[in-house]
């Protein structure tokens, strides 16, 4: 079995002084550690039946495509303001210096789609919460979210909905 720990690499002082940046580039420069990567993320959901996995830019895009053909699922990618050419809906978010907002298509899909969120981080949390109720304003059936990492010390799980699980693969505590 592949320690899937062994592949993300330490950056101390990115991006800013006192971070150290979880950086996930060797993990998915390696095939085998991608592939159990994918394998790992995708295990607990499935028989899950799960229609469409929503992958958070920029790099749960490259986790949430992946999965989502692993689960025989279509993609959805919640995209950054002003990035999809069709109409679009978003939620608006605060982060510890500002706001930033995430956006779908208006039309992505459709009311009781069984819907996975996924990303490549968990650390305050105000993204993937943001990107789920962005997912509850398409009345989608958020089933679960899954992380690759979870930075544990932000304490983001707490304000997650207790209802629908939340899944990671490496805990920093």
């Amino acid at each position: 079995m592949i320690d899937l720990r062994e592949f993300v690499r330490e950056v101390p002082d990115f991006p800013k002084p006192g971070i150290s940046f979880k950086d996930i580039t060797p993990l998915l420069a390696d095939a085998r550690a991608f592939a159990a990567c994918i394998e790992a993320l995708a295990a607990p959901l499935r028989g899950a039946r799960i229609e469409l996995v929503c992958g958070i830019e920029s790099r749960g895009f490259i986790f949430g495509a992946a999965l989502a053909r692993e689960l025989g699922a279509g993609f959805v990618p919640i995209r950054k303001p002003c990035k999809l050419p069709a109409r679009t809906i978003g939620v608006d978010y605060v982060l510890e210096y500002g706001s930033d907002r995430v956006e779908m298509h208006a039309d992505a899909l459709y009311p009781g789609a069984r819907v996975a969120l996924v990303d490549d981080v968990l650390a305050t949390g105000g993204t993937l919460l943001a990107s789920r109720e962005l997912l509850g304003l398409l009345h989608a059936d958020v089933v679960a979210a899954t992380v690759v990492i979870e930075l544990e010390f932000l304490n983001a799980r707490a304000r997650w909905p207790a209802g629908v699980p939340l899944h990671a693969l490496i805990r920093y505590t």
